[in-house]
């Protein structure tokens, strides 16, 4: 793949580890609101793409508000134990040494981005922040990537977008942008990512920078 002058990240699975407390959440918030239980990739399924309200709408939607007000009661106070993903701290570091252009673009909501750089303190390595509450429309459809590169004054061409879920890839190459999936988020089976065939798929953080 080419050298990349932009470089955009989705940031739960991709940046900071936190699958393990998005699945205790969903879990609690279903087994609380519903009285339900369900596998983990029923809870997972849908985790990455357009937002948490439309996630649980999957479980219930006539409690969609009650679904997700337990959740973030529930998985907030959990952001303490967040830890960034294994080598991604150095690998941002790396890139943004070398002069790339670095943003966030995240289903989350900013002031949750916000609650979890103040517990993995690698807000100051972006530029640019597109939250889940800044745009319309939520991925697969383009518009959280090409609002980040309209704020980088970036063209599509020059940016990749990276991330953990399908809805990710498919994001990026609806925006017009190269895609890298990677499989340490845990989230979503590699066998799912394969079948959105990204420019690439990574194992580690040095596969990744390799990649760019």
């Amino acid at each position: 793949m080419p050298h990349f002058p932009v470089v955009l990240f989705d940031l739960d699975g991709t940046v900071i580890d936190s699958g393990g407390i998005i699945l205790a959440s969903m879990r609690h918030a279903t087994r609380e609101v519903l009285g339900r239980e369900y596998t983990d990739e029923e809870l997972m399924r849908a985790v990455g793409g357009p937002g948490l309200e439309a996630q649980m709408q999957a479980f219930d939607s006539e409690r969609v508000d009650e679904l997700v007000t337990v959740y973030r009661a529930h998985n907030e106070p959990l952001h303490e134990e967040l830890l960034c993903c294994a080598g991604m701290e150095g690998a941002l570091e790396r890139l943004h040494a070398e002069g790339r252009r670095l943003a966030v673009v995240t289903a989350k909501r900013r002031s949750t981005v916000e609650l979890a750089f103040a517990h993995v303190p690698l807000g100051h390595l972006f530029e640019v922040i597109v939250g889940g509450d800044e745009t319309e429309r939520h991925k697969p459809d383009p518009e959280p990537l090409l609002l980040a590169a309209e704020r980088l004054g970036a063209r599509p061409e020059e940016a990749v977008y990276i991330g953990d879920s399908p809805f990710d890839v498919r994001a990026a190459k609806a925006a017009g942008m190269a895609s890298v999936a990677v499989t340490w988020g845990r989230i979503h089976d590699r066998s799912r990512l394969e079948n959105e065939h990204p420019d690439a798929i990574v194992d580690t953080a040095e596969e990744l920078l390799a990649a760019l």
